[in-house]
Order: C-alpha cells, then structure tokens, then sequence
C-alpha cells in the first residue's frame, strides 16, 4: 500500500502542477496520499501556500477537478480499481512552522537572560 500511495502522489502532484488551468488553484503541494486496502478511496494530503481564504478556494478548485484527476490516476497506473478521490487540508506544516516560531522564541529569551 505504502508504494500505491506514493505513486499516487506522484501522478496527482505532477498532474496538479502542469494539467489544472482553474484560477481558484494557488501554489499546492501534495504531502500525502492515503489509499484504502480496497483501493475505492484516497484521501489526498494538501498543503496550501495563502490565508485562509486561499485554502478553501484551493480545496474546492481540487474537489471540482477530481473527476479529470482520477482519469489521470486510471490512465498512469493501471491499478485494478481508480480510487475515489478526497481532499484534505495538511495542518501538519502549520503546526511546523508554529512550533519552529515558538522555539525561535524561547531562544531568543534565553539569550537574553544570559547576557
């Protein structure tokens, strides 16, 4: 399962970036795909550069593209059934950058107590 779904994360990262023309579409990165043991779903991992605003308009210029997705998904991997696809917000680089701003700040805090 774990090379299924990367090699579905390559088709739909590749097909995102250069086959979708939508406008509503800002930069995406796929992070992760998880594909069910029967193969009738994907959950497809997104992340989002932009506000909140951006997130939501990207997510539903994907959800509208699933259809041509899924025939992409068909075409390049042959797989014995074409998983249905779902688009999900990735919060994990948030929480990241979140986490790595919070430390940077106890950092700089101690830095300063010590002079």
């Amino acid at each position: 399962m774990r090379r299924v779904n990367e090699a579905v994360r390559e088709v739909l990262s590749t097909r995102i970036t250069e086959d979708l023309k939508d406008p509503r579409i800002g930069f995406v990165t796929v992070t992760a795909v998880e594909t069910s043991p029967d193969l009738r779903r994907a959950r497809v991992y997104v992340s989002v550069l932009g506000d909140e605003a951006e997130r939501e308009r990207t997510l539903a210029g994907l959800r509208s593209a699933h259809g041509l997705l899924q025939r992409a998904l068909a075409e390049e991997l042959h797989l014995k059934r074409t998983p249905t696809l779902e688009f999900v917000y990735d919060a994990s680089i948030d929480r990241s950058l979140r986490l790595q701003g919070l430390i940077s700040g106890v950092r700089r805090g101690r830095e300063g107590d010590e002079r």
